[in-house]
């Protein structure tokens, strides 16, 4: 009888090993799959990123378009008041619609200054994404390795 339980409690030591050994093979697969699903959560976020970077660019295209129809305008009308009170296109009248025009490529160059400070920024919020979503893989990875380690341990631990 002391044989047999022997062999038992032996046969039973195996099996508690195995079961352990399949239940952390179990949680790599599941670590591995999270990090992959984190990453590639993180990798469409830089796509959104990317995207709204070229809306950016598409918006202050449309906006200068928008701003030289305005300045043209504007233009116009000075040019308007300045022959309707009776001054001529020459001096005074000159300066002001060359001040206007200076003034209007100031304001364009700081809408593109603003455009492009907020695409970098844009850019790098999608880097941050992507890199966020290496460090999620690469934690599973270490996860996944850690109980392929737990699982060797238990079987190594019952038959070693």
């Amino acid at each position: 009888m002391g044989f047999l339980t022997a062999i038992t409690a032996t046969q039973a030591t195996a099996a508690a090993a195995g079961v352990s050994a399949a239940v952390a093979v179990g949680a790599a697969k599941q670590a591995s799959a999270a990090g992959k699903y984190n990453q590639a959560i993180q990798n469409r976020n830089a796509q959104i990123k990317e995207q709204e970077a070229e809306l950016i660019k598409k918006q202050l295209e449309f906006d200068l378009a928008q701003f030289d129809k305005k300045f043209a305008r504007f233009q116009g009308t000075t040019k308007t008041r300045i022959l309707k009170s009776g001054a001529e296109l020459s001096g005074s009248g000159l300066r002001i619609l060359r001040a206007n025009a200076e003034q209007a490529e100031l304001e364009k160059d700081i809408m593109d200054y603003n455009s492009k400070i907020n695409q970098a920024r844009t850019f790098e919020q999608a880097n941050f994404a992507r890199m966020q979503g290496q460090v999620a893989r690469n934690q599973a990875k270490a996860a996944e390795l850690g109980y392929y380690a737990q699982a060797g341990t238990s079987l190594l631990t019952a038959y070693g």
